[in-house]
């Protein structure tokens, strides 16, 4: 089916208590892995292409992976660009027919921030199309950062109140307490400050940095208005693993499709993992609309260890 946006489908979320798996993908395997766990599983999904994967593959290229996937499925596949960071990546996103924008401020000045914002959430509402922007900063993992640090680094409601305001924005990234490209789940959330921020700014929230956040308060964050879950290293590891598995099986194998088939089945894995934890399972009927109620969805066992 066509590209969808993302607007619907997070307000159906927060309205219903779930989150819409938000997935990173930087080649066809990976793209085929996502679309094809969520049609399997019957849930919405948000494909997301970096400024990092679009440096790799070329914008084109990288949208158009999205655009065959999603034609030959069933359920609402969102084409979403993760951390623009500039104005100008955005508007060529645009023009290439993401249906999800972001514009990732959270290193400049708040001003700065507010009016680039404001400026991306006004151009793309022109064509339709909604805005992700984020208020606060997620840190980096390589960067060595301290539990301090990364609570100072976090977003403030009552600021995230006056951001939405001012922006327009229709969804909000915002810093508490996960971490990006953590390799290992150890991460907690700041529950009350997700449900002041909710309250506050009235708009979905999204959580980067989720690989690395405990299974349990994720769960809990789903519960106060996380409505966009970003997955990223959790599957780029899976990958890796699946092509380690191979070359040490097959060492004199030279067909790469050998090793990527691997790569492919783990992350469908790891994606039907997120997929149900977050409680977005079963929501898509034989259609391809939304089920009303939703469908009894499995769950995993949230209290296992890290793999």
């Amino acid at each position: 089916m066509p590209l969808v946006t993302s607007k619907e489908i997070l307000e159906r979320a927060l309205a219903e208590r779930f989150a819409v798996g938000a997935f990173n993908a930087n080649n066809m395997e990976m793209v085929q892995a996502i679309i094809e766990t969520a049609q399997e599983e019957r849930a919405p999904v948000i494909l997301q292409v970096s400024q990092g994967a679009i440096r790799y593959a070329g914008l084109e290229y990288a949208a158009g992976l999205v655009k065959i996937a999603a034609s030959m499925a069933d359920i609402p596949v969102v084409l979403h660009l993760d951390h623009g960071t500039d104005f100008d990546q955005n508007v060529r996103c645009l023009r290439a027919g993401f249906t999800s924008l972001m514009f990732d401020g959270s290193k400049l000045p708040y001003e700065e921030n507010v009016a680039i914002s404001k400026r991306v959430c006004e151009i793309a509402h022109i064509a339709g199309i909604p805005v992700e922007t984020e208020l606060g900063r997620v840190l980096q993992a390589k960067d060595g950062v301290t539990p301090e640090e990364v609570e100072a680094a976090m977003t403030d409601p009552n600021q995230a109140k006056e951001f939405v305001e001012r922006t327009g924005a229709d969804s909000l990234a915002v810093a508490v307490g996960s971490v990006h490209a953590m390799k290992s789940r150890e991460a907690t959330l700041d529950i009350a400050r997700i449900e002041a921020i909710r309250q506050k700014a009235g708009v979905p929230l999204v959580l980067h940095g989720s690989s690395g956040v405990k299974h349990e308060s994720v769960v809990e964050a789903i519960e106060h208005g996380i409505c966009k879950v970003n997955v990223a290293t959790y599957l780029n590891q899976a990958f890796v693993r699946g092509m380690k598995e191979g070359f040490e099986k097959h060492p004199d194998e030279v067909d790469p499709r050998k090793f990527l088939r691997i790569s492919r089945e783990n992350v469908k894995e790891a994606v039907r993992e997120k997929i149900r934890l977050f409680k977005s399972n079963g929501r898509i009927d034989s259609s391809g609309g939304f089920v009303s109620p939703p469908t009894q969805y499995r769950s995993v066992d949230i209290g296992g260890a890290e793999e």
